[in-house]
């Protein structure tokens, strides 16, 4: 029986195209494992609630991962039966609640997901036994205080998709605003307004992999320090904003 990190690097290979016989090769699993993968889903042994699978839908998953790196984290149940993700959501954008419920449904199709209303924000919320497999960068304490690394299935998949993998960090721990200055334009000072993203996080890890993404779309970007610490990711050059605001946009 193979693991959640052994079958999502081969599920993501073929998603990318590569034919059953090469990913077979390159991994030392058998064709049929692999094709059964690809038409069902697969319990593991004594497992019953629904599995969730990355390489359903992977877009939805690079989504996902962004959004539990900035906002989300996964709690035991209990009783030891299984695991809660909690993905916070502010109020101020019910848009994002949507795509976060939608994405959950598409990584575990069948799963329940339900939403607890807590001052100022909803916890986008749904159980299943998997949920460490699915996110290994769970662990405990804060994010920022351990090492927070993709396992390789998962850069295959942030590789293949990282616009969706920004817009979740965007959507949970960045923003887009609207700066402005003003001139002195034939002796009449004109006020000028003028767009730009930030992405703040405490984990070093975190902003190194939302730096990484953007480097790989060809946005440029800057650090900024909230005073001796560098917690804030700018965005400011108009053909990066430009870009952003096509594949990011605003919060909704």
């Amino acid at each position: 029986m193979y693991d959640m990190s052994t079958r999502m690097r081969a599920l993501t290979l073929v998603g990318q195209g590569r034919s059953l016989n090469s990913v077979s090769k390159a991994t030392g699993i058998s064709r049929a494992a692999i094709r059964a993968w690809q038409d069902r889903i697969e319990p593991l042994p004594g497992k019953t609630s629904p599995e969730p699978r990355p390489n359903a839908n992977p877009s939805a998953y690079a989504y996902l991962l962004g959004l539990y790196l900035g906002d989300g984290c996964i709690s035991p149940h209990p009783r030891g039966t299984g695991y809660y993700l909690r993905i916070a959501c502010a109020d101020a954008w019910p848009g994002l609640t949507d795509e976060c419920r939608e994405a959950i449904t598409h990584v575990c199709p069948g799963i329940g997901v339900y939403t607890v209303q807590k001052q100022g924000c909803v916890m986008i919320t749904s159980y299943s036994r998997h949920w460490p497999d699915v996110f290994p960068q769970h662990g405990p304490g804060k994010k920022h205080d351990r090492t927070i690394a993709l396992e390789p299935w998962q850069q295959l998949i942030v590789d293949a998709h990282p616009w969706e993998f920004i817009r979740g960090l965007i959507h949970s721990d960045g923003c887009r605003i609207i700066n402005w200055t003003t001139r002195l334009v034939a002796g009449e000072r004109k006020r000028y307004e003028y767009p730009r993203y930030f992405f703040s996080n405490k984990s070093d890890d975190i902003r190194k992999l939302f730096g990484d993404a953007l480097d790989k779309v060809g946005v440029e970007w800057t650090t900024l320090a909230r005073g001796s610490d560098p917690f804030n990711i700018s965005v400011a050059r108009k053909a990066s904003v430009a870009l952003m605001d096509a594949h990011v946009g605003p919060k909704y």
